[in-house]
């Protein structure tokens, strides 16, 4: 029989993305724990960028793996998912409804990030529903890409929307009971990146391990 997750929802069990891989032996590493998506950051503005000409060993893995762009050329994009296989995108910048429509006609898995500060206008996300799979919530900075820092969870009570979503911003590895307490009914996943972290795209496999243990 299947089980409600943390947060209350129908869905079997809450889905762990490990974002920001970039070293080899760390994604085998970390593919090993029971997580369901592995991330690749394509940005060359991120610390963790997976570099020009990325191995192909590095994408090898039995995860769905996602590769994260930033305001990409569509055709740039295109053809890296296709030279890397990949079938999931995530998009980090201000990439339009249209671009995700270009994507999604393409066969492509579309996850879109959207930045929260102390508030967010959620109808403006309506433009989004029929052409993404997921949305993902993280903290608004004013750089691309991710902050490693949390916003102010509750703020998502007000979103009402039917598509689900990854809450990502900040997790660290101490804040198990504060994810195991979060409750939304769209909350598909929890993105872990930084805070679990020894160098930048280096992932500490114990803080992983204890914490996805504790949400499991």
């Amino acid at each position: 029989m299947e089980q409600k997750n943390v947060n209350g929802t129908d869905y079997p069990k809450i889905r762990i993305k490990v974002c920001g891989m970039k070293y080899t032996a760390n994604r085998e590493a970390v593919e090993h724990l029971p997580v369901d998506y592995l991330g690749f950051i394509f940005s060359p503005g991120s610390k963790r960028f997976v570099g020009k000409s990325p191995e192909l060993q590095l994408f090898s893995t039995e995860a769905k793996k996602v590769a994260v762009f930033v305001d990409e050329n569509i055709s740039a994009l295109l053809e890296m998912v296709k030279n890397y296989g990949f079938d999931t995108v995530q998009l980090h910048g201000n990439e339009s409804p249209g671009t995700c429509l270009i994507l999604k006609q393409e066969g492509l898995k579309v996850i879109k990030a959207f930045h929260v500060d102390e508030r967010l206008d959620f109808s403006a996300l309506n433009a989004y529903d029929d052409v993404t799979d997921y949305f993902l919530f993280d903290t608004k900075t004013d750089l691309p890409g991710g902050s490693g820092k949390k916003f102010t969870w509750n703020v998502l009570q007000e979103y009402s929307g039917e598509k689900p979503f990854f809450l990502s911003g900040g997790i660290q590895p101490e804040d198990t009971e504060n994810v195991k307490q979060f409750c939304h009914p769209r909350c598909f996943g929890i993105d872990l990146n930084s805070g679990f972290e020894d160098q930048p795209g280096l992932k500490n496999l114990e803080k992983l391990r204890q914490f996805i243990t504790r949400i499991k």
